[in-house]
């Protein structure tokens, strides 16, 4: 199992003070932590896309970029890549130059998005929500197989065999496909054979698991290998010395996001107690000290029938600079160790 982090390059304005740390500021700790990330062995660093005041990702490619300029061996991903709204030739030349940057570190993570705001910026109408994303994904996995592409599609120019370059490093760049909860998604995952991330924000581990076999069924009646079809999670999560100072660093952070957000949705205010279910033994929160987020990890491998990659997303914590840069360092030095050993040990679960 891969084990790593996703940010959302998060700006979250002091409980005690209500002042926001000066983006400048924010996107230099950002860099430390993948600096950290690497330096620590965890497998992968993703960064988000969004386009709201909350949040600096809105260009994930030039954050990844310079991360590849300051990492070495950890791999460097999109946590998601809004592709409904983007146009799949730049897409892929970002991430072949991120790649040769990287020398074959670079992963996307293609989804529809969670928020809504990519649509208009861009000029698309939210009706074709997933007509786009259906479309701009087929362009981008034609891209990845061939340099010369005559393709023809109702939301982008025709292209007529132009060269798309540069090639990436790697001879097959990966593509992931992010997913939320809908069915349909799941299943289209399987039938092209991509690899799957779901998020997982709430609720239990256990609940998706009828949808990820679906996504294995689906799989299956394609034709792929059962080893390509590859399940990954994006869960909140945390890591402290002890449980107590893990939720206390990572709580006001995401009551903060989550009622912000949430008032935008109907949704009501985020409470410590909602907090604290979702961080227990049958929440979907990996916050805890290194035995708890280990155990969790493995009890989320079991109930979805193995996973082969894990990223925490954490950056609702940043206020916190020391705790994070702690939690990173424990993640990778004391979590990611002992989940793999004991997967190594374990039986396989199907």
């Amino acid at each position: 199992m891969e084990i790593g982090i996703d940010s959302f390059a998060a700006t979250i304005p002091n409980p005690a003070t209500g002042l926001t740390v000066p983006p400048a500021d924010r996107m230099e700790t950002l860099l430390a932590e993948v600096e950290t990330a690497d330096r620590v062995g965890l497998d992968v660093f993703g960064i988000g896309e969004h386009h709201r005041k909350e949040f600096l990702d809105s260009a994930p490619a030039i954050i990844l970029a310079a991360a590849a300029a300051r990492t070495k061996r950890i791999r460097l991903a999109s946590a998601v890549t809004v592709l409904s709204a983007a146009d799949p030739v730049r897409v892929f030349q970002d991430f072949a130059t991120i790649d040769l940057i990287s020398k074959g570190r670079a992963e996307i993570v293609v989804g529809r998005g969670s928020f809504g705001e990519a649509y208009p910026l861009y000029g698309f109408a939210m009706n074709d929500y997933d007509s786009l994303f259906v479309e701009k994904l087929d362009l981008l996995l034609k891209l990845r197989e061939e340099t010369n592409v005559t393709w023809r599609g109702r939301f982008r120019p025709a292209l007529t065999g132009q060269g798309v370059y540069p090639r990436p490093h790697q001879a097959k760049l990966p593509i992931w496909l992010g997913v939320g909860g809908t069915p349909q998604s799941f299943a289209r995952a399987g039938s092209l054979g991509l690899p799957l991330m779901i998020a997982i924000i709430g609720g239990s581990f256990d609940r998706f698991r009828p949808l990820v076999d679906l996504y294995r069924e689906a799989g299956d009646r394609a034709g792929h290998a059962p080893e390509t079809l590859k399940v990954g999670i994006h869960a909140m999560g945390f890591v402290g010395d002890s449980d107590q100072s893990a939720a206390d660093a990572f709580f006001p952070g995401w009551a903060h996001m989550s009622t912000e957000i949430g008032r935008e949705r109907g949704w009501s205010t985020a409470t410590r107690a909602q907090f604290d279910t979702m961080r227990g033994p049958h929440g979907a929160f990996l916050i805890g000290n290194p035995q708890t987020v280990r155990d969790k990890i493995l009890a989320a491998d079991k109930a979805l029938g193995g996973i082969s990659r894990i990223t925490f997303q954490m950056s609702s914590a940043m206020l916190e600079t020391e705790a994070m840069q702690r939690s990173i360092e424990l993640l990778g030095s004391e979590v990611s160790p002992a989940v793999k050993a004991a997967l190594a040990k374990a039986p396989h679960y199907g």
